[in-house]
């Protein structure tokens, strides 16, 4: 294993950003190769910790012959969010210079050729640090992004040209649900890791054995050793089952038994009301057309001082807010429905 640091100018004098990367040298240039990445929102993470628990994996495999295929691991991707604090608060999913979220405004290229990439030491920090992550990540089969969400279950983004090609990953890796995606108008990092490939040739774009996917590890507080040690074992499955390692001892993944569903049918919720939020629903839970989900208190104490919010149609919650104080017109959870939302809008890929 190889580590070697990457380094993006500030946006003033005296100022740089620095992240390692580590890199695994396969022993068969045929097979596929593999980037991970994690905390491109500085502040998630579960990913972080699952490469943290990856590595020996890694280093013991690679010791015993048994890395087939290129691996590049980035497990600090953002270090300019990183060091984003503003009066005690960690802010890591926006620049504060620009105001972008970290995980919008990647190069969506028009095919899988880095020459068409930005010059990494032009514009913003961010800007940099974008170009960068892609360069290195272009030419892998395997495009793995880490990320949380607020509080929820375990679930991966996919481009519907990967699926359900894609539905041994979800296995392997453990995941309850997919949403699928196939358009990419905003540039998350996810969508320049597989839209270049949209156009290209059967035998460059070889969605085959292509994976891209962002990768939700349940919530922001879900910093845990032993759900890191089973994210681990999910993404070693995974490189195992596409043929990026050799281990004789993990068996196939089985089929998967989770929720699979497209982007339009998530339920958003936005809250009516300013207050403070008593769910009725956890991340899992099943409801039906009708049912409870939250009820607001935005005049405590008056009569009329609560406003319930009711299930739109039928579904499953995927996940909800961690913090219980909500302004009007935020979200208040997301629900995979049976069918197409009724409200179906744009953004809600949120990674």
């Amino acid at each position: 294993m190889q580590k070697s640091i990457e380094r993006v100018a500030g946006d003033s004098e005296g100022v740089s950003y620095e992240f390692p990367v580590f890199r695994f040298a396969g022993t068969d240039k045929s097979a596929p190769s593999a980037y991970l990445q994690a905390a491109l929102h500085a502040g998630e993470l579960p990913g972080v910790v699952a490469i943290d628990a990856l590595m020996p994996m890694l280093d013991k495999a690679e010791a015993e012959g048994r890395i087939k295929g290129s691996l590049t691991i980035v497990p600090w991707a953002n270090p300019i969010g990183r060091a984003q604090y503003h009066f005690g608060e960690h802010q890591g999913r926006f620049h504060l210079g620009t105001r972008t979220n970290f995980n919008r405004g990647f190069p969506l290229l028009p095919a899988p050729d880095t020459a068409l990439l930005p010059d990494t030491t032009l514009g913003t920090a961010d800007q940099q640090l974008k170009t960068r992550l892609v360069q290195l990540s272009f030419g892998h089969d395997i495009v793995l992004d880490l990320h949380c969400d607020d509080e929820g279950l375990a679930y991966l983004y996919i481009h519907t040209s990967l699926w359900p090609a894609m539905a041994d990953c979800a296995a392997a890796m453990g995941v309850d649900a997919v949403l699928l995606w196939g358009e990419d108008a905003d540039g998350t990092f996810e969508g320049a890791a597989i839209m270049p490939y949209q156009n290209a040739p059967a035998d460059v774009a070889r969605f085959d054995r292509r994976v891209a996917t962002t990768v939700e590890y349940r919530g922001m507080l879900d910093v845990d050793g032993a759900l890191a040690a089973a994210d681990a074992e999910g993404l070693y499955r995974l490189l195992v089952a596409r043929g990026v390692i050799i281990d004789t001892t993990q068996p196939a993944p089985g089929p998967f038994t989770g929720v699979a569903a497209p982007l339009e049918n998530i339920e958003m919720m936005p809250a009516p009301r300013a207050g403070a939020v008593l769910y009725d629903v956890k991340p899992g839970d099943r409801v039906a057309k009708g049912a409870r989900l939250a009820t607001i208190v935005h005049t405590p104490g008056e009569a009329g001082g609560r406003t319930e919010v009711s299930a739109p149609q039928d579904g499953v919650i995927l996940t909800r807010r961690s913090r219980r104080i909500i302004r009007a017109g935020e979200d208040l959870l997301k629900l995979v429905g049976d069918r197409k939302s009724a409200d179906a809008r744009s953004g809600t890929l949120e990674a």
